[in-house]
């Protein structure tokens, strides 16, 4: 894959990547947004302000540097970032200039222990990770739109969830036929802040394929986290039933099996549940019969979101097992747990979680304790806990 030359100086990278990555992701940003302020309107402004995207990149940077040699492990962390790339329309042209500010920041921190061997290997090596994630998008906008095009809907209906969150339907405008999609996938939602920046947001998809509108549900920002740049907040606060919005065609590599054969496991927290329910009113129309498991944390009864769907899906589905949990009690029996699924169901059953990061590492160890294989635990990650494994 890379030259004789570049091999011992990208693994020679590791223990500095580990070291210093976040230090050379904070400085690409910075240099980056100097040099090309509209990439402001691309790049997800919170995570920036958080320092979560600083983070994702560095764990990115450091997976790839110790996993190169392993393809087969770097393909589901490819697969993800090519879904999130389209969701945002990134085309070719911006990889030789995050390209350029990479190996930049590198310099910049690493001093006189970048040497123009290892600056040459790492060029080496970003442009081959380059190539495979241009290959990759290419091939996945053959299979949708345009990069970058994006599709104008109407906010046709907006009702409450709970007290923080609540539920958009989206039509498309000029009779645009709605997109196909599979349960578990999500659109990007750009809007229009009043300093005329734009900002996009990934939201899941919280309705079954098929319907005759899209649906999101969006939980409003804690008061700690509802500074600007908050698109959740903004969407609380500013849409109406009427309204415009542009969103994206729907993406995403977490998409629930509801053909599959086999039973069907679901740890939701939260609004992580909002991907379930676009799979469970889909079994609902398609197969009512197929066993489901859903297992559900919220903080309260008033945080218990998509309420009427789980209860229709519990009227319609004699084999759909649902159970309601406290995720703040000090309890531990009234808290979530993998241990309240049967074990004849975890010998083959398909497993997805979606939720905070905590949870969804906490629900993973104890999977795996009781002898669940990875293979079949699909976690809905957008952040750098999807590099776990490899890091």
């Amino acid at each position: 894959m890379f030259s004789e030359s570049a091999v011992p100086y990208i693994k020679a990278s590791v223990p500095v990547l580990r070291e210093h990555g976040e230090k050379i992701t904070t400085v690409f940003y910075d240099n980056l947004f100097k040099a090309h302020p509209a990439l402001l309107n691309v790049f997800n402004m919170r995570n920036q302000a958080d320092g979560i995207q600083q983070k994702s990149l560095a764990a990115a940077v450091f997976a790839y540097a110790a996993n190169f040699e392993n393809p087969t492990a770097l393909a589901p962390v490819i697969t993800r970032i090519v879904h999130k790339h389209a969701s945002l329309g990134i085309t070719a042209d911006l990889y030789p200039i995050v390209g350029t500010h990479l190996l930049g920041a590198i310099k910049e921190v690493l001093g006189e222990a970048a040497t123009p061997e290892l600056l040459a290997a790492w060029a080496e090596a970003y442009g081959a990770l380059a190539n495979v994630l241009i290959a990759e998008e290419k091939k996945l906008y053959g299979k949708t739109i345009a990069p970058g095009n994006l599709t104008q809907v109407r906010v046709t209906e907006i009702f409450p969830q709970s007290p923080t969150a609540k539920t958009f339907r989206l039509q498309p405008l000029n009779k645009t036929a709605l997109p196909t999609y599979a349960p578990g996938q999500y659109v990007s939602v750009y809007v229009t802040f009043a300093d005329g920046q734009r900002q996009p947001r990934q939201y899941s998809l919280s309705d079954a394929p098929g319907a005759t509108t899209l649906s999101i549900t969006v939980k409003k920002e804690s008061a700690d986290k509802a500074a600007d740049k908050s698109v959740s907040q903004w969407m609380h606060d500013s849409i109406n039933e009427g309204d415009i919005l542009e969103i994206s065609h729907p993406y995403g590599d977490f998409a629930i099996d509801t053909l599959s054969e086999k039973p069907i496991v679901m740890l939701a927290a939260g609004v992580g549940i909002t991907p379930m329910i676009s799979a469970l009113n889909h079994l609902t129309k398609l197969n009512t019969h197929h066993p489901v498991h859903l297992l559900y944390a919220v903080r309260s009864q008033e945080d218990y979101l998509h309420r009427a769907d789980i209860d229709h899906a519990v009227k319609t589905m004699p084999h759909f097992d649902f159970k309601l949990y406290n995720s703040q009690t000090e309890d531990a029996q009234k808290r979530l747990s993998v241990e309240d699924i049967p074990s004849e169901v975890l010998k083959d059953a398909e497993i997805y979680m979606c939720g905070p990061t905590s949870f969804m590492q906490a629900q993973k160890q104890h999977l795996i304790a009781l002898g669940v294989d990875a293979s079949r635990i699909h976690r809905e990650v957008f952040g750098p806990d999807l590099l776990e494994d490899l890091v």
